[in-house]
């Protein structure tokens, strides 16, 4: 009796389902019905590949910024100075390849080993010192925008050599290109090969962990949502796959982001440190009494992410082609907005990779969106803190009524 009880799937009715889980779908549906009103009322500019290219390449840097700071917020704590670190990190990247004559082999992973040691530095004081992230972080703001001044002498530098610059506006070369059964059409057939694979995976891994659910008797979600959210996916990926395929193909910096996508949700969902970084952010008290070294996670935090920020400042500089002491300026805001948005918690333990992917696309197709109805930069600030404030009343909202 006791094995058969264990071997029975639990199968919750559609309405417990959804809500429970109210919360990711309606961010899924939430970006799919953005995308569709902007692409009405831009008169289909917005899916154009032009401008699909465009807003991977402007929202990138937001999206591999949001993995870190996704970690930092579940933890319980905030970074103020991603901002600034991406300025930094663009003004010595400059400096090493224009004055330096350094190669960018030589310079990339520096930039990212120096990030690392800002990000390190702010985690010491905020794990072992115990002083409040918001202070340090605030305070590593100003510091490193007054370093970035100092090194640039407050001029900007530029241009970079071409194969740093590979790193932001590259795209893959098409080694597919006899396949290709319409060349006049498709100019790049390995974004839609990648494209097609990936949603074959997706479909894959969805139909095995729900067959593992079944034997180990754990919860999934009903049949019906699975086979919605696989078709919305895999219709917007293919669309978006297709569009890129006739223009230059998949541009570089999708590849990076979509690699690191894919190592920080295997982090946050398959790894220990990622549970006890779940843990730490639920009940700190708690997580350390069950023995984990609470300081060394914290620190390893941020750590993490002062290289991502370093990441995304040499892809802005390869970008624009110039570090200049502005840049950067409010990246922070977007970032963490991203995280809430995504269903990030204030209070800490709770947020998934992919809400905060799914965020910082929400921001980055509003902030695309509104620019190409020539909406001032006044009222897209005032419409993104007021989708900001509703993601965090409807996450308080939730959690009071549960």
């Amino acid at each position: 009796m006791v094995a058969d009880t264990s071997a029975q799937t639990i199968k919750p009715s559609i309405g417990d389902y959804l809500r429970k889980n109210i919360r990711e779908y309606g961010l899924l549906v939430a970006l799919v019905v953005i995308m569709v009103f902007f692409q009405i009322v831009t008169n289909g500019v917005l899916f154009r590949p032009v401008n699909l290219t465009n807003l991977v390449l402007q929202n990138s840097f937001i999206v591999i910024m949001a993995l870190g700071m996704l970690l930092i917020i579940v933890a319980g704590h905030i970074d103020l100075s991603v901002g600034s670190i991406v300025a930094f990190i663009g003004a010595i990247s400059a400096i090493m390849l224009v004055k330096w004559g350094i190669p960018a082999i030589l310079v990339i992973p520096a930039c990212l080993i120096v990030g690392g040691i800002m990000g390190a530095a702010q985690g010491y004081w905020i794990a072992y010192q115990k002083i409040p992230a918001f202070i340090v972080t605030l305070a590593g703001m100003l510091v490193f925008r007054g370093m970035t001044y100092v090194v640039l002498g407050g001029r900007p530098i530029g241009p970079f050599p071409k194969e740093f610059q590979l790193l932001s506006t590259g795209f893959v070369p098409d080694f597919l290109s006899f396949l290709n059964p319409a060349p006049d059409t498709i100019k790049n057939m390995v974004a839609l090969v990648a494209v097609l694979g990936l949603v074959a995976f997706a479909i894959h891994a969805g139909l095995r962990n729900r067959r593992i659910n079944e034997e180990h008797g754990t919860e999934n979600e009903p049949y019906v949502f699975f086979v919605i959210q696989m078709a919305i996916i895999g219709i917007v990926a293919l669309f978006i796959g297709y569009q890129l395929a006739t223009y230059r193909g998949l541009p570089n910096v999708l590849i990076v982001m979509g690699v690191l996508i894919a190592a920080y949700s295997f982090l946050t969902t398959r790894s220990t440190i990622g549970r006890r970084i779940y843990a730490m952010g639920g009940n700190e008290k708690a997580a350390k009494l069950s023995g984990i070294n609470t300081e060394r996670l914290t620190f390893y935090c941020f750590a993490n992410m002062g290289v991502l920020a370093a990441l995304a400042g040499m892809i802005i500089a390869a970008r624009l082609n110039s570090a200049t002491p502005k840049a950067g300026v409010g990246f922070e805001l977007d970032v963490i907005a991203a995280c809430f948005i995504g269903g990030a918690s204030a209070s800490g333990g709770v947020g998934k990779i992919t809400g905060a992917v799914i965020g910082a696309f929400i921001m980055g197709v509003m902030n695309n969106g509104m620019s190409i109805m020539g909406i001032g930069i006044d009222y897209q600030q005032l419409i993104k803190g007021l989708v900001l404030l509703a993601a965090v009343f409807f996450d308080v909202y939730n959690k009071n009524k549960g």
